[in-house]
């Protein structure tokens, strides 16, 4: 492993060990070797980049939190050049879905670091992380009454808590159809069917279908 990889895993792990399970480093983890199945077929990617980025692109994510501070201050530490810095705050910057309102993927490192995020968004891993956010927040499991938003601001998508079930027509579901490499696209549809087989019984097992 890289020493300057190495040394980014050292200085994240502890701030991924203090969110709760659907962001902790188990998900780097995870993130991170779906990155490294999708650089196998990409084969222009600067490794080192979509490693990094992987390792930091949750550390100031703005559902924990406030600033870019944890970001910034572990890139300093990592004696890289400005270039890489802003390579890597770029890929960062271009993995959010962000209610649908993501920026373009504009190098083959983002495309890489945002499917791998993806994949970890959909599939058993997915459905695991959805209620163990939701838990953590305090949200119903299911509404009835609560339609999936379609078309809404990075705001609206951030401030409203709607239950569990809502966030797989609102984002999860949406993901097989918005992963931009080949070897995402492949990963995630087994996922993705995955999560529609769970959804169906889950609403067999509530209407009482036995």
């Amino acid at each position: 492993m890289n020493d300057q990889i190495a040394k980014c895993e050292e200085l994240v792990m502890g701030i991924y060990n203090e969110m709760d399970a659907s962001h902790d480093f188990q998900h780097i983890e995870r993130v991170y070797q779906n990155a490294l199945a999708i650089i196998k077929t990409e084969p222009t990617a600067n490794e080192k980049i979509v490693l990094l980025a992987v390792l930091l692109h949750d550390v100031s994510d703005s559902k924990y939190a406030a600033d870019k501070s944890n970001e910034k201050r572990i890139l300093e530490e990592l004696d890289l050049t400005e270039e890489e810095i802003r390579h890597i705050e770029t890929v960062i910057a271009e993995v959010s879905f962000n209610g649908g309102n993501e920026l373009p993927a504009t190098t083959v490192e983002s495309k890489i670091v945002r499917d791998a995020d993806r994949l970890d968004a959909i599939g058993a891993v997915g459905i695991a992380r959805t209620f163990a956010y939701g838990g953590a927040k305090g949200r119903k499991l299911y509404d009835d009454n609560e339609e999936a938003r379609m078309d809404m601001s990075v705001e609206e998508y951030r401030s409203k808590s709607t239950a569990s079930v809502t966030h797989f027509y609102e984002k999860l579901l949406l993901l097989k159809d918005l992963m931009v490499t080949d070897k995402g696209r492949e990963m995630a549809q087994q996922r993705h069917g995955f999560m529609v087989q769970f959804l169906e019984q889950l609403k067999k097992e509530r209407d009482g279908i036995l």
